[in-house]
């Protein structure tokens, strides 16, 4: 049976990925949070569908002859095309196209207490990871200097603001302190968006936080 999802990203950030206005990095986890669940998928599918309605309202402008046909010229080359990757247990569609793979091509690099993580090259704006966190392990006391997405792929953490399950999506800002714990039962892996480093409280992870880029 497929699991319910229960945590979901704001309408904002929904309608802020229809627009094209998210950083590079929250796009990716948005697109993938899509992916797994069917409720936040027609929420988007809405928001594209007003976006394209307000398109077709709007005023017609001439195209300066080297743009259009520079323009035609790239829609009839299309894309590349590309090999259809197998299907990821783990990773849902977006993110193994993304990464060209699936998590056992994942470059982990430990960051301690048995955490490792992978750095996505993302744009600067934000900066996405992958996080493995060993079942039962918890992430280091912090809050944040911005907004944080996290998407659960793989096991569960739970922290204050509830369990968090394959799907659910964690919204924190600068008003949420944490530390999140991940079950028992399976190890965790999650894909995570920062548009600022974390604020740890505890001595040693600040000391290591500039060598680990988080």
């Amino acid at each position: 049976m497929t699991r319910q999802i229960t945590h979901h990203p704001t309408d904002a950030l929904l309608l802020a990925y229809a627009a094209g206005a998210l950083p590079e990095a929250f796009s990716l986890v948005i697109a993938a949070h899509i992916s797994l669940c069917d409720q936040c998928r027609a929420q988007s599918e809405s928001f594209d569908a007003v976006g394209g309605s307000l398109l077709a309202q709007a005023e017609d402008k001439d195209v300066p002859p080297p743009d259009l046909e520079a323009t035609l010229a790239r829609i009839r080359k299309g894309p590349a095309t590309r090999r259809a990757l197998p299907r990821d247990p783990v990773f849902p569609a977006p993110l193994a196209d993304y990464l060209g793979g699936g998590v056992d091509r994942v470059r982990w690099r430990p960051v301690g207490m048995g955490v490792r993580q992978a750095i996505l090259p993302t744009s600067r704006t934000a900066s996405a990871r992958l996080l493995y966190i060993p079942a039962g392990t918890a992430v280091p006391d912090h809050s944040h200097k911005g907004l944080e997405l996290t998407l659960v792929l793989q096991g569960a953490f739970a922290d204050a603001d509830g369990h968090f399950g394959r799907g659910d999506l964690e919204v924190a800002d600068d008003c949420v302190d944490h530390a999140p714990m991940a079950d028992i039962g399976e190890d965790c892996i999650c894909l995570a968006a920062t548009e600022a480093p974390l604020r740890f409280n505890a001595f040693f992870p600040r000391l290591a936080q500039p060598f680990l880029r988080i």
